[in-house]
């Protein structure tokens, strides 16, 4: 079901209010959408990596042109939308997509249901100091084109969770309207497919805590979260929220979704060859 922007917020400021974290949830099928919201997470997120993150490849797939992003989003949605009961469901939008009129996009994605956006694929994994990145900062498709689209669905009522990775970011973004500030630390670690290079966690909770009071600068009203990088596993996140002041959850993919797939089906796969039987 659908969630006016008004609706989303007091909900999740009530979770806050009730000493409980906040936990988003990537969901790359039908499948991950339906047992999150059991496990009682309080928002789904579909971006294209979802997509192939379960179909075995890496989540910077999504930044490669593999495929339309945006295109892929709403025919997830159909997958997933029928299937969740009570828990707003965001699309992950590419911002910088020459060959979308966003607040048509928008309006759009918010007929077929969803609740909220998020700016993913989002150029801010490529390094600033890049010439690949420069170059697209410099041929308008840039991190600003992310905070125009946040700004457009926060304009259309919808709930906004943008994923931002510098202190400036986490300014421009809530001054564009942002609803909840994702602290991003980079491509999540373990498993088969996740990366090597990271951030420790007392890095990273030193590099949120400073995305937090960057937006908090500009609204107190805003909510700042944490995902990403050595933040992989549930003690992970504990241990960043305790080590920081004002951040209030954490945002999973690979975490909620592919860690404990991989996990779960290699040891049911073992379990069934331990089998004893006589042939």
């Amino acid at each position: 079901m659908e969630f006016t922007r008004e609706e989303a917020v007091r909900r999740l400021e009530e979770t806050v209010s009730n000493d409980e974290p906040i936990i988003g949830a990537g969901a790359g099928t039908g499948m991950s959408a339906k047992f999150a919201e059991r496990g009682g997470v309080d928002l789904l997120i579909i971006y294209n990596s979802g997509r192939y993150r379960m179909n075995g490849r890496g989540s910077l797939a999504g930044l490669l042109p593999y495929g339309d992003a945006n295109e892929i989003v709403v025919d997830m949605g159909r997958q997933v939308l029928p299937v969740v009961e009570d828990t707003p469901v965001l699309a992950g939008v590419n911002g910088t997509d020459p060959f979308r009129q966003m607040d048509v996009f928008i309006e759009d994605l918010k007929r077929r249901g969803f609740s909220g956006v998020q700016n993913f694929p989002t150029v801010g994994l490529i390094d600033e100091d890049s010439q690949f990145r420069r170059n697209l900062e410099e041929t308008k498709m840039g991190y600003d084109k992310e905070v125009e689209m946040i700004r457009e669905a926060a304009e259309q009522d919808m709930l906004t969770c943008p994923y931002v990775f510098t202190e400036e970011q986490a300014q421009e973004m809530t001054e564009a309207g942002a609803d909840v500030i994702v602290s991003h630390m980079g491509l999540t670690t373990s498993g088969d497919i996740g990366a090597e290079t990271a951030l420790d966690l007392d890095a990273a909770a030193e590099r949120v805590q400073a995305h937090h009071d960057a937006a908090k600068a500009v609204s107190d009203d805003v909510l700042v979260i944490c995902h990403g990088g050595p933040i992989a596993w549930p003690d992970d996140a504990e241990y960043v929220l305790n080590e920081t002041e004002g951040v209030v959850g954490f945002f999973g993919a690979s975490s909620l979704e592919r860690l404990p797939t991989e996990e779960a089906i290699e040891n049911q796969a073992r379990e069934f060859k331990s089998m004893e039987f006589r042939p």
